[in-house]
C-alpha cells in the first residue's frame, strides 16, 4: 500500500511537473508570438510610412507644377491688368492732351475762296467800327506839321512816349524854320525820351530844312512830295494824309501788319506788299478809319504774344483764333487801354474817347 501512495505521489509528481513544462512551453510560444508581432509592427509602420512618403511625395511633385502654373497665370494677369491700368492711363493721358491741344489750336477751316474772303475782311471792318466808334490816331497833334514830326519819333517807341515829349519840343519849335534852325545837340535833348534821338534828330533836321526850302514852311498834301522828304516812308506819309489831309491811306505799322495776316488778308511781310494787298480788298473811303480801327484792335486785344482771343469779338471770324488765351475770364485780364480800364495814349484825346487821358511826363 505505501508503495501504491508513493507511486501516486509520483505520477502526481510528474504531472504537477508536466503541466509546469506546459506552463512554460505556452508562456515561451506566447512571448515569441508577441516579439514577432512586435517586430512586425515596426516593420509595418515603416511600410506603412515609406508608403506614405511615397504618396506624399507623388502628391507633391503631382501639387508642385500645378502651384507654379497656377502661381504663373496667376503673376500673367497680374502683369496684364497692370499693362491694361497702364495703356488705360496712357490712353486717357493722350486723350486729356488731345482735347487740350484741339482747345488750344485754331479750328481746321476749308479753304477760303477769294470772294469768300472779301466778304469776310469788310465784315470785320464792320464788326471793328462797332467796338471802336471812337477810334482816331493815338499821336497829339493841331496841324501838319507837329503830326508829321510825332509820327516820324514814333518810329520804335509808344505813342504814349511821343505824346509826352512833343508838348515841349513844340513849344521851343513850332514851325519847320525852327526847328531847322535848332542845334542838333539841343534837338536830341528835347526827343531824348523816345529813342534813337541821333537818328531822328538827323531826319526832323533834314525834313524841317526841305519844308523851308522846297514847300514855303508847308508840309505838302501828295504822298509823291512826303516821301522825298528825310525820314518820311509810305507809312508816314499815310497817317499825315488821312489824318491832316483827309486823303485815305491805309498805315501798315507793326500792328496793322499782324493782323492783316492773322484776319487772312494776306501772307506778305513787306509793309508796302501789305498795303498793296490789302487796299484791293476794301473800298478807298475806308482805307483811313480801317487803318486806325485795325491798330486799335492790336494794341488792345489782339497782341502780338498773347492775343486775348476769349475776349475778341471777331474770334468767330478769325482763322487765328487759339493763338492766343481762349478763356474768357484770363483773355480779359490781357485787355489794355480803355477795354481794360487802363488810360489811353494820349494827353488830349477826342471828346467821344471813352477813355482816361493819358498822364503828363513825370518832371524829372
Amino acid at each position: 500500500m505505501k508503495k501504491a501512495v508513493m507511486k501516486k505521489a509520483a505520477a502526481k509528481k510528474a504531472a504537477a511537473k508536466k503541466a509546469v513544462t506546459t506552463r512554460a512551453a505556452a508562456t515561451k510560444k506566447a512571448a515569441v508570438g508577441k516579439t514577432s508581432a512586435g517586430a512586425e509592427a515596426p516593420a509595418a509602420e515603416k511600410a506603412a510610412g515609406t508608403k506614405k512618403a511615397a504618396a506624399t511625395k507623388k502628391a507633391v511633385a503631382t501639387t508642385a507644377p500645378a502651384a507654379a502654373k497656377k502661381t504663373a497665370t496667376k503673376a500673367a494677369a497680374a502683369k496684364d491688368t497692370a499693362a491694361k491700368k497702364t495703356a488705360a492711363k496712357k490712353t486717357a493721358a493722350k486723350k486729356t492732351a488731345t482735347k487740350t491741344a484741339a482747345k488750344k489750336a485754331p479750328a481746321a477751316r476749308k479753304p477760303e475762296s477769294r470772294v469768300a474772303m472779301v466778304r469776310r475782311a469788310r465784315r470785320i471792318n464792320r464788326e471793328l467800327a462797332e467796338l471802336y466808334p471812337y477810334a482816331h490816331p493815338e499821336l497829339d497833334f493841331t496841324n501838319p506839321f507837329e503830326l508829321l514830326v510825332a509820327t516820324v519819333l514814333s518810329a520804335q517807341t509808344t505813342d504814349l512816349r511821343v505824346n509826352q515829349t512833343t508838348p515841349r519840343l513844340f513849344a521851343v519849335c513850332p514851325t519847320p524854320e525852327d526847328m531847322a534852325a535848332m542845334a542838333p545837340e539841343r534837338l536830341e535833348e528835347l526827343i531824348r525820351p523816345t529813342g534813337f534821338f541821333r537818328a531822328k534828330t538827323r531826319s526832323l533836321l533834314g525834313l524841317s530844312a526841305a519844308l523851308r526850302d522846297r514847300f514855303g514852311g508847308e508840309v505838302p498834301g501828295r504822298l509823291e512830295d512826303l516821301v522825298t522828304l528825310p525820314g518820311v516812308g509810305r507809312k508816314t506819309a499815310n497817317v499825315v494824309l488821312g489824318n491832316a489831309f483827309g486823303v485815305p491811306g491805309i498805315t501798315v505799322d507793326t500792328h496793322f501788319g499782324r493782323l492783316a495776316r492773322r484776319f487772312g488778308w494776306t501772307t506778305q511781310e513787306d509793309a508796302d506788299k501789305v498795303e498793296a494787298d490789302v487796299a484791293a480788298i476794301f473800298p478807298k473811303s475806308e482805307w483811313t478809319m480801317l487803318s486806325h480801327r485795325v491798330v486799335f484792335h492790336g494794341r488792345r486785344v489782339c497782341h502780338s504774344r498773347k492775343p486775348a482771343c476769349g475776349a475778341c469779338p471777331i474770334a468767330p471770324l478769325c482763322p487765328a483764333y487759339g493763338e492766343g488765351e481762349t478763356d474768357p475770364e484770363k483773355a480779359k485780364k490781357l485787355l489794355k487801354y480803355e477795354l481794360g480800364g487802363q488810360p489811353g495814349q494820349r494827353l488830349k484825346p477826342p471828346a467821344d474817347y471813352p477813355g482816361q487821358p493819358a498822364p503828363p511826363m513825370a518832371a524829372p
